[in-house]
């Protein structure tokens, strides 16, 4: 399978404008995603609509392709990367999306999802992780949970706990039952990329406002992987001071 990572990346945030610009540990957020990428045998390429990010991958040598600033998703934003990509003669098999904001991303972590596609059944893959046993953690709306069959594909994803643990106090669920939280990490065939952005948005996408609930309730198959590395995400000003903290210690 030819395989390539997308990394978009967009200027524009509203809750931290100049994200993937920002230091980290004396390099950019968007450079440490790259660094973390490009340690695997893969292709490796940023999807940004901003002219500044354009000529900072470029400084230090990375691939970059622009793309519209109007997308509603990040979804959207590498199916015109890939478009744009294949257009100079390139054809790929397998795309990741790698979020612009995770700088401690593991390679372990992207092959993990890579590795979903050996199982011919994978029109999409995605990562979990164990929560243990903290409450507060699972019932946190923030952290989607994920409920899988038996050969490990997604049979939904909320933003409540399920499953319901009935005849148990909830502070003794997670003792009860292996909770999972979604890592927001996906790879798509690249046939079923298109096809999923050409989607309207589905009923329980809305009301959840989760995205991959559109893909399930179309009927796509999105298997998960496992992970044990729990990573950090850069959504704000504070959680990028968290992670300086986290590096100096």
């Amino acid at each position: 399978m030819k395989t390539i990572v997308i990394i978009p990346a967009r200027y524009a945030s509203t809750r931290f404008p100049g994200k993937p610009l920002a230091m980290l540990g004396g390099k950019s957020v968007i450079s440490r995603v790259y660094e973390q990428v490009s340690k695997l045998d893969v292709e490796a390429c940023v999807a940004t609509d901003d002219e500044r990010i354009r000529e900072h991958v470029i400084s230090w040598g990375g691939n970059v392709v622009m793309t519209r600033a109007d997308h509603k998703s990040g979804t959207d934003r590498i199916e015109e990367a890939i478009e744009n990509l294949e257009a100079q003669g390139t054809h790929y098999d397998v795309v990741v999306n790698v979020q612009g904001d995770e700088p401690f991303i593991q390679p372990s972590q992207i092959e993990a999802v890579i590795n979903c596609f050996n199982d011919p059944g994978t029109q999409i893959a995605t990562l979990g992780i164990k929560f243990g046993n903290d409450w507060q953690a699972v019932n946190n709306p923030n952290s989607p949970k994920i409920v899988t069959d038996n050969q490990g594909f997604a049979l939904y994803f909320s933003r409540s706990v399920i499953p319901y643990c009935r005849s148990k106090e909830q502070k003794d669920w997670p003792n009860t039952f292996p909770y999972f939280k979604h890592i927001g990490l996906y790879a798509y065939k690249r046939e079923v990329l298109h096809e999923v952005t050409q989607l309207p948005q589905s009923s329980l996408e809305l009301v959840e406002s989760l995205e991959q609930l559109r893909w399930l309730q179309n009927g796509y198959r999105i298997k998960v992987a496992e992970t044990t590395v729990e990573t950090i995400g850069i959504d704000t000003p504070d959680d990028l001071a968290k992670a300086e903290e986290w590096l100096k210690n």
